[in-house]
């Protein structure tokens, strides 16, 4: 199954407090996201995208931010590193303001959805990167190509539209970098194609992975780009999630769904798997839309 040897250990990063609550249509009382938070916390995860610094007005989801920002950082910092997502020089502003261990912009290798997600080119937004990175201080900053492998209104990204982005974010002196599959269409051969080239161009490099199970093919995926050698991967608590600006984006692949997958191949995350699936049963008796293999575990 695997033509390489497995790692002892991959590392999961929680998104579900941003990428998964951003894609609810009601709007989740700042209580119940702070809970819900504490509860992922404690499920021995080392790092979570708590939320993000997003015009209101684009997703009235994120309108509490600073709140369920500044409650992580009085409980959990030090204990669970964070990051943020932010879109433009405004939203790293007000993320600086309230504080985190690292900030994460987001920039489409296809400028189609670039110009959806941002109303930006994806020149504009690298500019704007460098902006951010100008003002950042000791604050890490992390960069999420989105569309990494295909784009709901262009088809199938030119992995060199890929390699270039990742190119100029290094040479700016980004901490980190994440391929995203945002509409989760990429299969295993396209996943395999753009990571290949993206090896060939930044050998070991330590990417993180964010791929979507709109498909069904995530955990397919996961397992291919294990075999190239990338072993750091987000996952959403009970498989929440999708782009706004991505017609078609489901949810991502459950963190549920992954540890198990993990466990049962002998890798370990050094995240519970009873906890998740706690945290999952507790979104369901809100009345959140939980999707993963395992929800039926967890009961309403």
């Amino acid at each position: 199954m695997f033509d390489k040897k497995l790692p002892s250990n991959v590392q999961i990063r929680e998104v579900c407090p941003r990428d998964g609550f951003q894609s609810q249509r009601d709007f989740i009382p700042t209580e119940e996201k702070i809970a819900l938070v504490d509860a992922m916390a404690q499920t021995g995860i080392s790092i979570m995208e708590v939320t993000s610094f997003v015009s209101p007005k684009a997703i009235p989801q994120m309108a509490d931010a600073s709140e369920v920002m500044e409650h992580f950082n009085r409980r959990w910092r030090g204990k669970v590193e964070s990051i943020v997502l932010i879109p433009n020089l405004k939203g790293a502003e007000r993320a600086l303001a309230v504080g985190s261990d690292a900030v994460g912009f987001v920039v489409s290798a296809s400028e189609a959805h670039n110009m959806a997600n941002t109303r930006r080119s994806v020149r504009e937004s690298m500019d704007e990167l460098r902006s951010v990175a100008s003002i950042k201080g000791d604050t890490a900053l992390g960069v999420s190509v989105a569309t990494s492998f295909e784009c709901p209104f262009d088809g199938p990204v030119d992995p060199q539209a890929v390699v270039k982005i990742v190119e100029e974010a290094l040479e700016i002196g980004v901490d980190s970098i994440t391929l995203a599959d945002t509409v989760g269409t990429c299969d295993p051969l396209m996943l395999t194609k753009t990571l290949t080239e993206v090896r060939s161009r930044f050998g070991e490099y330590p990417f993180f992975l964010h791929l979507h199970d709109t498909n069904g093919m995530a955990m397919v995926n996961t397992m291919a780009a294990m075999d190239l050698g990338f072993y750091r991967f987000d996952s959403a608590a009970g498989g929440l999630g999708g782009c706004p600006f991505a017609p078609g984006a489901a949810g991502n692949v459950a963190t549920e769904d992954m540890v198990n997958f993990f466990e049962r191949i002998g890798v370990s995350t050094g995240v519970r798997l009873d906890k998740v699936l706690e945290v999952a049963a507790r979104m369901k008796e809100m009345g959140l839309a939980v999707n993963s293999h395992l929800s039926a575990r967890c009961k309403k």
